[in-house]
């Protein structure tokens, strides 16, 4: 990330949602360069693949200039010392996030010292949406277009056919 001040927004992103959107326009409004990390979910059964998901979030924030997209397998200290970054940006929508974004902050503080970890408070309008929801919604025949972006939404209902 060179000079800039970066940031890493890391998840699932299985789908990436307007929540995950919320939460990257407002990261990229406090740092240089905001680069957004899907990893590999491990031991569970994704909807997409961590490519598409990488390309639907690449979709999902080309409006947004000083976004990349990438993707990581491991530790989230190493993808923050292998990018340089200055912060790692989650986002919180209830007490339980807090614990465990809490909890998790202070093991990556342990293992990557000087670590930082921003967590922004959930904006009101998008604290509900959860991609576990989406899935679930879709999975069950709804409509889940008022919760992703239009490019997600596209490529979940081209699934169903």
């Amino acid at each position: 990330m060179s000079d800039l001040r970066g940031a890493i927004c890391p998840g699932t992103f299985d789908p990436i949602h307007l929540g995950h959107l919320d939460l990257v326009e407002r990261a990229s409004r406090l740092f240089d360069r905001v680069l957004l990390l899907a990893a590999v979910q491990s031991g569970k059964d994704p909807l997409f693949e961590l490519a598409e998901r990488a390309e639907l979030a690449r979709a999902a924030t080309e409006h947004i200039e000083n976004v990349e997209i990438g993707t990581f397998d491991g530790l989230l200290v190493e993808a923050a010392r292998n990018t340089g970054a200055a912060a790692i940006v989650k986002g919180l929508r209830s007490v339980d996030d807090f614990e465990r974004e809490q909890q998790m902050a202070m093991m990556n503080r342990q293992m990557l010292p000087g670590a930082e970890t921003i967590l922004l408070v959930t904006s009101p309008h998008v604290q509900y949406i959860s991609s576990t929801l989406i899935r679930e919604i879709w999975t069950l025949g709804g409509d889940v277009s008022q919760f992703v972006p239009k490019v997600v939404a596209e490529a979940m209902e081209r699934m169903r056919h």
